[in-house]
């Protein structure tokens, strides 16, 4: 039996959970988020408490029962409490903005770069340097932050670009006389 499929999901309170038809609906006060899950795992609603089971031990049935439970376990924590990713610019003259819900980013190109955040994703600036990605779903939210990554992802040789907070960059030596 998957240790994380087996594990219970706790439903906080304001947390509206409905299932219908193989499609997961999970209502909170950060917003709404809408899933579609295989029919062949079976998801229980009991009293402020979500399981998830699988009908066989198949290894197709084993491997949907966990990522089932994760899917919505992360639905649920999304409309609750929402998720983040942190993003650090190291470059001279790098920097970061909001331009109304745009990010505006000055990372050495000629002209700034503009990215609009799709819905339920928003972006913040406290630093010039730092950019943090913020939103209710988790995979969103991650896509976010790699697009942005993207743009300028760190070099070996300086470190500069854009990297994910905490990111280890390794660094090679330049040309040797």
């Amino acid at each position: 039996m998957s240790r994380i499929g087996r594990a219970p999901i706790l439903l906080p309170d304001g947390v509206e959970f409905t299932y219908d038809a193989a499609v997961v609906t999970v209502k909170g006060p950060k917003g709404e988020l809408t899933q579609r899950v295989p029919r062949e795992v079976q998801v229980e609603v009991g009293d402020g408490v979500i399981e998830v089971k699988r009908p066989s031990e198949s290894a197709q049935h084993r491997s949907l029962h966990g990522l089932t439970r994760t899917l919505i376990a992360n639905m649920v924590e999304g409309v609750t409490k929402g998720f983040e990713k942190r993003l650090e610019i190291v470059g001279v003259g790098y920097r970061a903005g909001i331009k109304g819900t745009a990010l505006e980013l000055l990372v050495g190109y000629s002209h700034p770069v503009v990215i609009e955040p799709p819905e339920h994703v928003e972006f913040e600036t406290p630093q010039t340097t730092v950019v943090v990605v913020r939103g209710i779903d988790k995979q969103v939210v991650g896509e976010v932050a790699a697009k942005v990554r993207s743009i300028r992802p760190p070099e070996p040789y300086k470190g500069k670009g854009i990297r994910y907070a905490g990111e280890y960059v390794q660094r090679k030596v330049g040309k040797r006389a």
